[in-house]
């Protein structure tokens, strides 16, 4: 590397500039932007992009996306330059220039290859310039004429040791090391100066200050060159410098100048020769060694280091004081008092002049939380948490003990005492012989009072976060709270102070101003709409400047000043846009700090350290977004990009889409957001988001429009980008797959027509035969309930003979019994002759075969084929025992069936007897039981 031998000189000095409040710095690590530590040239296009010459190629960068372009040969980048909308670089062996694609893509394009003449072994191409129609390549022994016109070229001979082709007023100008400054005139290099200076150092930079030429060498020296005659420009940073190697060098548009120094940084001289900074390593930036330096379109200073990248915001409206080493803490309160810048903050009270570049030194005997700095009357008052100190000349005087000092508010009626709010209530301090000490405590009332405020002498208003207002009244002598009235707390995050003479109150819902004739908080819908927007509202407390006259909240997004109206009643507001790691930044909730310095620099507090805001600095600028880059997704292959500017129709396989933008902003405090739709699926504006690409999956087939536009601070982009396409029906949805799909459908129609037919004349001939079934079931159900209707007369037939051998049995009973009755009382009278006639009379009619054939019949009617089945089972039976079996099927006893058989109960036992032998039954079996089972 080039570089390695000044390392070897190089001695690290710095020489008091410690403790500067610096413009804001962006760095950029070569793990952010992936790509090589070494950054050699820097260059900005037309449309604000910036790009790097790398180690590792061509560095592009958008304000949102780092994109690199591999260098043609592999090789380290050593230069790089646009002019119109070609990038030209140069490397090892080759230079040439990339121009983008109708994809957006940069593609590369050979100039050395050109040239008819071999170029030296081993040359590199340190710098390139432009002048008129020429672009100029330089190496460490020539330079190359490269003629945009025809393609032309002119080689002249320029052996140096650090490349620069340095454009002044309408000249080129180069050293030649050994030789002097030439400069080129018809092709040719003239001699201007053969200055030993020129010979023998290196001048990294030259510039035109009023008609004469300034150059700069290696050494950080200044010299003019008038006519023939080179003389030193002396100036203050000449010692500051005195051991200070430079590398770089560049004049800004402001007419300042930086140096980028090889051990030490940047070095930052207004254009007297003072130094107004000093950027090294221990302030921000990545590295020591300064390789190029770049001045962009928006006043922003880049730094191409030796590793990585830094960006100094130079035209931004905050500068950072950044306690890199914790040595101030958290910074709750400040105050410029005798040009010494005071601090405090929960380490101490700090302090250090305000034109001196030294350290802050921390005041003894005021270690501890510091609440309050505040100039009354001449005297710089400390609210610390060990008690109350007057500061002067850098030195502290303890004046109260009492435990927490919040405030101190002088009291109108007595310029000699003061009101001060404490941990615990209210005290009192007074001067007595030109000394504050400490009075009384003002007893009565014992509350933390951070925020108070006098409506009147005797009347005080002191606010609780959590209890809400107490309104007291206070005794003559300031010795005693006489009466305390508490209201209501309107809300958390409250705070009680001043603005334009009113006493006002605010908490989290809102503004409240104090109406002196009703002794109470009304809500002020002016101040709240002013602080309290329905997108964002302030976040902790209010804080009173300039004397009361302009109140300042802080939200996620904006620092907000409400002042009074200028031409109207109606306050003015001034939105100053934040980024959301600075309100992150500012330490503890409800302890927000901002002071006024001077004109209209104030000074904000944060957790390491602090940052000034210049009012004047603020500016309302305009932002356009741009589409650069549109690629088809696809799961298992590589993106495609696709042309930015026509109107595309996708497959319908291609509707995976991914789109990349951009705003390119490069300022610290500057956030950008983006606000994106797709009309026809998503009708709504996205969120905003710091997000700049966006991939949709699965679009469905029509014509899109993409929509986004930008948000810049509280700034819309002055336009809404767009790019309309189309997304083609898949083939199923085509005109021809309509065709067959109603080809298809006609013929399915057909086919279902045919077999819904033969289904319903299925159906038809199943339900015919189902009728058919039905009907027959209902004939069969119907001959069943006429054979059961048959059944039931023949079981009423049955029933019916049944009564009638019953009957007939019966009569047959009786009758037998009746003529047995009368047998038995003729068997008594004296004439036998006649008795004896008429007993046979009786035994006739008793033994009658008509009557057994009555019975016969009734009983085969009744019971059929019983007789028949006896026989069959018993055929060794008589007719007298068939028919004791019919009687025995009747279930009739001996007694009734002894005057059926004409015989006695006796006898029909002995007739039962011998059946069951006839029979042979068991014992176990009665003879009743088996006849009527069988």
């Amino acid at each position: 590397m080039v570089l390695r031998p000044f390392y070897i000189l190089c001695i690290f000095f710095t020489l008091g500039i410690p403790a500067q409040e610096l413009p804001p710095i962006q760095n950029y690590t070569p793990i952010e932007y992936a790509a090589g530590n070494q950054n050699w040239s820097i260059t900005q296009s037309i449309d604000k992009n910036i790009y790097i010459a790398n180690n590792r190629g061509l560095l592009e960068f958008n304000g949102a996306v780092w994109k690199l372009y591999q260098s043609p040969n592999g090789t380290p980048l050593k230069s790089v330059k646009i002019i119109n909308d070609r990038v030209y670089t140069g490397s090892y062996m080759e230079f040439g220039y990339w121009i983008k694609d109708d994809f957006g893509v940069l593609i590369y394009n050979s100039i050395s290859s050109k040239i008819e003449q071999p170029l030296i072994e081993d040359e590199h191409f340190w710098n390139i310039s432009e002048f008129k129609d020429w672009v100029l390549f330089q190496s460490l022994d020539r330079i190359y004429i490269y003629n945009t016109i025809n393609d032309s070229f002119d080689i002249l001979d320029a052996k140096t040791t650090r490349a620069a082709v340095l454009e002044v007023g309408n000249k080129i100008y180069f050293q030649k090391i050994g030789e002097g400054i030439f400069t080129i005139e018809n092709g040719k290099s003239v001699l201007v100066s053969d200055n030993d200076i020129f010979k023998t150092d290196i001048i990294i930079g030259a510039f035109s200050i009023e008609n004469r030429i300034l150059f700069v060498t290696e050494q950080s020296k200044f010299y003019f060159l008038d006519k023939t005659a080179l003389t030193r420009w002396s100036i203050s940073a000449d010692v500051a410098l005195s051991n200070v190697e430079a590398y770089s060098a560049l004049r800004l548009n402001d007419g300042s100048f930086v140096l980028g120094s090889i051990s030490n940084g940047v070095y930052h001289l207004d254009n007297e020769g003072t130094i107004l900074n000093h950027i090294n390593q221990e302030k921000g930036l990545n590295n020591n060694t300064v390789l190029s330096l770049f001045q962009d379109v928006d006043q922003n200073l880049w730094l191409g280091l030796d590793n990585g990248l830094s960006v100094v915001n130079l035209d931004s409206p905050f500068d950072e004081y950044i306690d890199h080493n914790g040595v101030l803490g958290v910074v709750y309160t400040a105050v410029l008092f005798n040009d010494i810048l005071y601090l405090g903050t929960n380490q101490g009270l700090f302090y250090k002049r305000k034109d001196e570049d030294v350290d802050f030194l921390l005041i003894d005997g005021t270690q501890g939380q510091v609440w309050l700095l505040k100039i009354i009357n001449g005297t710089l008052f400390c609210g610390h948490h060990k008690g109350t100190y007057v500061v002067e000349n850098g030195k502290a005087k303890q004046i109260s003990d009492l435990p927490g000092t919040w405030d101190i508010h002088t009291i109108e009626s007595n310029s000699n005492l003061l009101l001060q709010g404490n941990y615990k209530g209210l005290s009192i301090l007074e001067k007595i012989n030109g000394q504050w000490r400490f009075r009384n405590k003002v007893e009565g009332f014992n509350s933390s009072s951070r925020f108070f405020e006098f409506i009147d002498a005797e009347h005080i208003l002191v606010n609780h976060d959590y209890k809400g207002i107490f309104d007291l009244k206070i005794d003559t002598g300031y010795n005693e709270i006489i009466e305390v009235t508490q209201k209501e707390s309107k809300g958390t995050g409250s705070s009680l102070l001043k603005y334009d003479d009113e006493v006002i109150y605010t908490t989290i819902n809102g503004v409240f101003t104090f109406i002196t004739e009703q002794q109470d908080f009304s809500k002020d819908s002016i101040l709240t709409s002013k602080l309290f927007d329905i997108d964002e509202s302030i976040i902790g407390i209010l804080k009173p400047t300039n004397n009361s006259e302009k109140i300042w909240g802080f939200t996620n997004d904006n620092i907000i000043c409400v002042s009074p109206g200028i031409l109207s009643d109606v306050p003015q507001r001034l939105k100053i846009p934040i980024p959301n790691f600075f309100r992150r930044s500012m330490g503890i909730l409800g302890f927000e700090s901002i002071v006024h310095l001077k004109d209209e620099v104030y000074l904000i507090g944060i957790a390491n350290g602090y940052v000034t805001l210049d009012l004047n600095k603020v500016k309302q600028k305009e932002y356009q977004i741009s589409i650069n880059s549109i690629s088809k997704e696809f799961y298992d292959a590589p993106n495609i990009n696709i042309k930015l500017e026509e109107f595309k129709e996708f497959k319908s396989s291609e509707n995976n889409l991914k789109f990349l933008f951009n705003v390119p902003e490069f300022d610290k405090y500057t956030e950008v957001e983006y606000q994106y739709r797709l009309e026809d699926v998503y009708k709504e504006w996205s969120i905003w988001s710091t997000n700049s690409e966006v991939s949709f999956k699965n679009l469905p087939y029509g014509t899109h429009t993409f929509e986004v536009r930008a948000k810049v601070g509280n700034n819309l982009s002055k336009n809404t980008t767009s790019y309309e396409f189309m997304i083609a029906k898949p083939w199923y949805l085509s005109y021809l797959a309509i065709f067959c799909y109603l080809v298809l459908s006609t013929l399915l129609v057909i086919f279902i027509h045919k077999l819904y037919k033969g289904y319903y004349k299925k159906q038809q001939n199943q339900l015919l035969n189902e009728s058919k079934k039905r009907l027959k079931r209902k004939k069969l159900k119907n001959q069943k309930r006429i054979v059961q209707i048959k059944n039931s007369q023949l079981q009423e037939l049955i029933e019916s003979k049944n009564r009638e051998l019953a009957i007939s049995t019966m009569s047959i009973i009786k009758k037998n019994e009746f003529l047995n009755s009368i047998k038995e009382q003729l068997k008594g009278s004296s004439v036998d002759s006649q008795v004896k006639s008429v007993i046979r009379t009786i035994d006739r009619n008793i033994n009658n075969v008509d009557d057994w054939k009555f019975f016969e019949n009734a009983f085969n009617n009744a019971d059929k084929d019983f007789l028949k089945k006896v026989k069959n089972v018993h055929p060794e039976l008589s007719a007298n025992d068939l028919r004791l079996c019919a009687y025995l099927r009747l279930n009739l006893s001996s007694k009734e069936i002894a005057p059926l058989l004409n015989i006695s109960v006796r006898s029909v036992e002995v007739k039962r007897y011998r059946l069951r032998k006839k029979m042979n039954l068991s014992r176990e079996v009665g003879l009743t039981e088996y006849i009527m089972d069988l």
